[in-house]
């Protein structure tokens, strides 16, 4: 049987009042609420069941607009196409091309605003932030978020799963967690998790906890760090000495060893050590804490030589096997010194919000990515000082309340 179609005129729409369903034709109808409002209504059947759909406000959609929509509507049922999930589809596709201007980093702004709210205390808000900030950020930051696949994600976290299980596990469930959002938020198109680790991840990396089976835990762990100075500051020597300055300042052992007093300037509050005696061969100028100026003065007073470190032989510093010899026997633990670098890292990236780059500048690590390397320009002094001068304060804090006894538990 032949629809008939266009019952309604343009003058008519105008002026009716009557509330109801006004019938155009094929199974368009012009919807007046008892408040005076309009709008179109499709009905239409499809697989024997009836649907109603909506095609927007009168006047906004005009008459032959609506037709127009209900006629392409009735196309897509012949073809047994819902128009609804068509709609529903297009909107989406929409979306997504609009998300092509959101980068993950504005979805971890976007999911931290949602998620206000829920988090336990500041400090696990703002750990949540230093870990994304300092290992997803650098790779996949300024990516659109609805283009972040496997490989995006396996970038970030293949250089951190087999030394920093335990951030790299938790970043894992945090970038997890930024991408569902998106999802939820139309940002990303529905499908599965990139960062998922049940039948994903899981197949490419080893878990958390086999890791631990097998790898020699060298570093101490953070909130171990001011109970192992206060044992070092209680400690007579010269490594005793030693070992906190190379805390205060995480450079490497072989580097504050070596260390003259010619390379200090404490009224300037800057030790500079030379390109020669700098793994990247670059020269290096490090910023001092208020807590490592007290510790060169107290050697200052005892100088004897060129080097601040002295050994027991006359004209050489201290050696690398006496000074971990002291740390073993100080902290009663297997961790070695130079897993204190690590720690600090850690803690720059989980309890600070520390730019990445200036940790690693602390840390004198090699900056491969030309946009980093810019910042030695300037060597981001003033951060780096402040970073360390909030390293040295928590370092030198001691808490009963917060720091388990290094003697008790097994190192990391």
């Amino acid at each position: 049987m032949r629809q008939v179609l266009n019952l309604l005129s343009a003058v008519e729409l105008k002026t009716l009042a009557e509330s109801g369903y006004h019938h155009d034709g094929g199974g368009l109808y012009l919807q007046v609420s008892a408040g005076g409002g309009k709008s179109w209504i499709l009905r239409y059947s499809l697989g024997g069941k009836r649907r109603e759909m909506g095609l927007g406000p009168f006047p906004t959609i005009s008459l032959a607009a609506a037709r127009k929509a209900a006629s392409d509507a009735r196309a897509s049922t012949k073809t047994g196409q819902d128009p609804i999930a068509l709609r529903d589809a297009e909107r989406a596709r929409q979306r997504l091309e609009e998300a092509k201007g959101i980068t993950f980093d504005k979805a971890v702004d976007g999911f931290f605003t949602s998620n206000e709210a829920g988090w336990k205390n500041e400090k696990h808000r703002q750990q949540w932030r230093a870990t994304l900030r300092s290992y997803a950020s650098p790779i996949m930051g300024a990516l659109p978020v609805a283009s972040i696949d496997t490989s995006h994600v396996t970038r970030v976290l293949d250089p951190i799963w087999h030394v920093k299980p335990e951030t790299a596990s938790r970043l894992r469930g945090r970038i997890e967690r930024v991408l569902d959002w998106a999802r939820v938020r139309g940002y990303r198109a529905v499908g599965d998790n990139p960062a998922r680790w049940r039948g994903h991840l899981k197949e490419t990396y080893p878990s958390r906890k086999k890791l631990r089976q097998v790898k020699h835990l060298a570093a101490l762990s953070i909130d171990d760090i001011p109970a192992a100075y206060e044992r070092l500051r209680a400690a007579d020597g010269t490594a005793a000495l030693a070992l906190q300055f190379i805390i205060l300042t995480v450079a490497r052992a072989g580097e504050a060893l070596g260390a003259t007093w010619s390379e200090v300037d404490l009224d300037e509050g800057i030790w500079t050590v030379a390109g020669s005696r700098m793994k990247a061969g670059r020269l290096h100028r490090v910023p001092l804490s208020r807590e490592a100026i007290a510790v060169l003065r107290k050697l200052a007073a005892l100088r004897t030589g060129a080097f601040i470190f002295p050994g027991a032989t006359v004209g050489r510093s201290l050696s690398q096997s006496a000074l971990l010899k002291a740390w073993r026997t100080i902290t009663k633990t297997k961790t070695t010194v130079h897993g204190l670098r690590s720690t600090f890292r850690d803690w720059a990236a989980e309890r600070t919000n520390a730019p990445r780059e200036v940790a690693e500048m602390a840390l004198a690590h090699a900056i491969g990515n030309k946009v980093e390397a810019a910042y030695r320009r300037g060597e981001l002094m003033k951060k780096r000082a402040a970073l360390m001068q909030q390293w040295a304060t928590f370092a030198t804090t001691h808490s009963a309340d917060n720091v388990v006894s290094i003697s008790k538990r097994r190192a990391k």
